[in-house]
């Protein structure tokens, strides 16, 4: 059973922006290290860093919480898989409110250009 979803569409020049203006420290607030690692990994890393803040806004909405108090940037992270298929593991806050809400799975969609970023999100029983 679908217990939530969320979506979220952002420009990807307003990640860059953020990123150089603000540099490792708006990384580490918003991203974990596995993900910095895997964003910076690549030639221009803003729609990959967009994408995980997009994904991180979705995962939230689902979770009708949004970010903050109770769901923050650091309870979430945006894995890999060898196939590229992206799944959401959930640390602290984010397995609790899991476990509160009867969910099982957080279900994940990403997509990307030069321009925006999007992710979609559903919680699932």
């Amino acid at each position: 059973m679908i217990l939530g979803t969320g979506i979220d569409f952002i420009e990807v020049a307003r990640i860059e922006a953020s990123f150089q203006k603000f540099g490792e420290r708006f990384l580490q607030r918003i991203l974990r290290p596995a993900e910095i690692a895997y964003c910076l990994s690549h030639k221009r890393p803003a729609p990959f860093l967009a994408a995980r803040f997009s994904a991180k806004e979705a995962i939230s909405k689902a979770f009708g919480t949004g970010i903050g108090a109770e769901l923050g940037w650091q309870d979430m992270e945006v894995g890999r898989k060898a196939s590229g298929e992206p799944f959401v593991i959930l640390h602290e806050n984010g397995q609790k409110l899991l476990q509160e809400r009867g969910g099982r799975i957080v279900h994940l969609s990403l997509t990307h250009t030069d321009q925006h970023a999007s992710a979609m999100a559903i919680l699932e029983s």
